[in-house]
């Protein structure tokens, strides 16, 4: 359960809480919502806009957030974690948009204090403890998607994939149709920023137990990231991939080649390293033309 005490919206150095607007997706969150929209009044008494979007929940979420007197989004049936942010994000009429979990495991004194960094930032991202909310099943494939996030975008990226941030609305909204409507709604976001210029900077936050429901995580979505990395690396810089890819294959084939001669006592191209050679030029090709493709898609939403 979260704290009570926490820091009042009017310690932001830079925007007030009439700017605000926290966006907290929930599926079946009817036991733990409470505690955080009792939490949140605070934000609310003072301007905040508080927006919960229910994604077809089966219990009794979008009437527990009613009663609470916020703004309710009521989707018909569960379309995922990305899709309520899109939502929430679009039915948002405040300046920044801070997205928020329901399950009270992020802490509200940490919001002011990722409203505050926006002043010399285009996002602000929390950094959670290591491991935190992260089961152990899913951790090596964390771990890979990490590595291959801070490969495309040469940075040392914190906290890939955490779901508390805040940025302005208007700069949101500029990647929404980019967006996944999953749980990659985070990761790609991030990587967005990233590879368009924008300055994201990390905070540390405190992250509580959950006490209440279960996550809604399924298994398919560890599953998945396979995936996911392929399509993120297709969709921001695929010859980061292919170029090294049709490299290594070039030189195999050049290798080959060279010890083939070499074991004949004459020149002789072997038909093994012909084959290595037309895989580079055509992996080669293809990471020319998903650059492009690339390029256009990510292009549409300037």
């Amino acid at each position: 359960m979260i704290a009570l005490d926490t820091v009042s919206p009017r310690a932001t150095e830079t925007h007030s809480a009439a700017t605000v607007s926290i966006v907290i997706p929930a599926f079946n969150e009817e036991q733990g919502l409470p505690h955080v929209l009792d939490a949140l009044r605070v934000w609310s008494e003072h301007g905040a806009e508080i927006i919960v979007v229910d994604d077809g929940s089966t219990d009794h979420t979008a009437e527990v957030a009613a009663r609470q007197g916020v703004r309710v989004i009521r989707h018909h049936h569960n379309k995922g974690y990305g899709a309520s942010l899109k939502a929430g994000i679009r039915a948002a009429e405040r300046e920044i948009v801070v997205t928020f979990d329901a399950d009270g495991q992020f802490d509200v004194n940490d919001i002011a204090r990722l409203v505050n960094a926006l002043h010399h930032s285009d996002m602000v991202v929390g950094v959670r403890p290591q491991g935190a909310g992260s089961p152990t099943l899913r951790k090596p494939g964390k771990w890979l998607l990490g590595k291959t996030a801070n490969y495309l975008t040469q940075t040392k990226i914190p906290d890939l994939n955490c779901g508390f941030r805040a940025l302005r609305a208007e700069t949101a909204r500029r990647f929404l149709n980019l967006l996944p409507n999953g749980f990659s709604f985070t990761t790609t976001l991030t990587l967005a920023m990233f590879k368009d210029g924008y300055n994201v900077d990390y905070v540390p936050i405190m992250v509580h137990p959950r006490t209440t429901g279960k996550s809604s995580v399924r298994a398919a979505d560890g599953l998945n990231t396979l995936l996911l990395i392929i399509r993120i690396i297709a969709l921001f810089d695929p010859l980061k991939v292919f170029l090294p890819a049709s490299g290594i294959l070039f030189l195999t084939g050049i290798v080959y080649w060279i010890i083939d001669s070499i074991t004949l006592g004459r020149p002789n191209i072997p038909s093994g390293a012909v084959i290595l050679f037309v895989s580079a030029i055509m992996i080669f090709m293809f990471g020319v033309l998903a650059d492009q493709v690339s390029a256009i898609r990510r292009g549409q939403h300037e």
